[in-house]
């Protein structure tokens, strides 16, 4: 019997591999931009959806009594130089609840008792502190924890509950006896506008005009003036913290119970900013709750980064919005900016409900002439 040959089975070369791998990997290479555009552009509608939402149920609230809500329920006594809490602090946020299907968790707040941690070990704002609604959340923002930031840790705090720079702890959790581990936030703040976001005098960010400056003072040149007395929107102002020297220039007064109104809106609606997006990881002073949480301002450059310096560096950690503090640090005035991490900008949503895009680059005395609402500034149509 003569020997068979062994048959050879067709089979890919080195080489064809080689080939068919590297196709592969150039069309993923293709590809997965396109993907990732494209979740982006899905994460983007659910946000400027969310913000359609609250921006409608601001004007519901509107509607039934006659202004927006205050940005805050008032934190201070009536000669406005201390803190007190004899009120229960909320911010606008948790006034805007019933207007958005938020019933069920606003008729949890107790409103007997302030909702400063410091008063409220008892428990009694646990069940609230421990919820978390997506409305308020940007899919964009994969650092916001699902509405909860860490309370302790390296960098503690990442919130203020009983705004006074201390680190007084959250509401007790009444199962365990201990302070909840966590802060609720939001992905959305009110806009208080163009006035100062700095608390210093002179103010020391360099965005800026100094703050040494009366509101009615003329600036040399004709300069357009960037920023304007009375400090996240409060009515305080110089010579120290003088109540009545300082007016609130957008729609959320931090703490002096200021309110605006959609009549109160000279500059017209479409031109001023309502609410806006924010990134709870960049600012120490975020809450979902309370009022020293939930606003921020236009003086900043929109998405200016405050988690350059890191918190628990000396320079930066406790430096509650001090003179000292960097301006990449967490804790310094300038962490009362907007911001997302959308790819070029963030969403706002305007007085007429209208959700627009604004990207990082629009001009500073354009940004701030969206901020305020009764400013008298002209605006053209393609200036932003």
């Amino acid at each position: 019997m003569g020997r068979r040959c062994p048959r050879h089975r067709p089979a890919f070369t080195l080489i064809e591999l080689l080939v068919v791998i590297a196709i592969i990997a150039v069309l993923i290479g293709l590809l997965l931009p396109a993907v990732q555009a494209a979740r982006e552009a899905a994460r983007r509608a659910q946000c400027v959806n969310n913000l359609k939402q609250i921006g409608l149920a601001l004007h519901n609230y509107h509607d039934v009594q006659g202004t927006f809500p205050l940005g805050g329920v008032n934190g201070r006594d009536g000669g406005g130089a201390t803190w007190t809490f004899g009120t229960n602090m909320l911010s606008w946020r948790a006034l805007t609840l019933p207007y958005m299907e938020g019933n069920t968790v606003f008729n949890a707040i107790n409103f007997s008792v302030p909702q400063a941690a410091n008063t409220v070990n008892s428990g009694a704002a646990y069940t609230v502190w421990t919820t978390s609604m997506n409305s308020w959340l940007c899919p964009s923002d994969g650092r916001n924890g699902n509405g909860f930031r860490p309370w302790a840790g390296p960098t503690v705090p990442y919130a203020n509950p009983d705004g006074q720079g201390t680190t007084a702890p959250p509401p007790t959790n009444p199962a365990t006896g201990q302070p909840a581990t966590v802060v609720p936030v939001s992905s959305y703040a009110g806009s208080f506008g163009d006035n100062f976001c700095g608390v210093a005098l002179p103010s020391n960010l360099p965005w800026e005009t100094s703050s040494l400056l009366a509101n009615g003072d003329p600036l040399p040149g004709g300069v357009a003036r960037i920023g304007w007395h009375g400090f996240w929107g409060s009515s305080l102002g110089p010579p120290g913290r003088t109540l009545g020297a300082g007016v609130l220039r957008g729609y959320f007064d931090y703490r002096t119970n200021q309110v605006a109104s959609i009549h109160s809106t000279t500059d017209g609606t479409s031109n001023s900013i309502l609410i806006g997006e924010v990134l709870p990881y960049r600012a120490a002073d975020s809450n979902f709750w309370l009022l020293n949480g939930g606003l921020a301002g236009m003086t900043v450059p929109l998405n200016f980064n405050t988690n350059t310096v890191p918190a628990s560096s000396p320079s930066c950690n406790g430096l509650w919005q001090s003179a000292a503090a960097p301006l990449g640090c967490r804790y310094a005035a300038s962490a009362k900016n907007f911001a997302s991490e959308h790819p070029g900008g963030a969403n706002f949503c305007f007085a007429d409900g209208s959700v627009k895009f604004l990207k990082n680059t629009i001009n500073l005395v354009t940004y701030c002439a969206l901020g305020s609402r009764a400013g008298g500034e002209v605006l053209s149509a393609d200036s932003y």
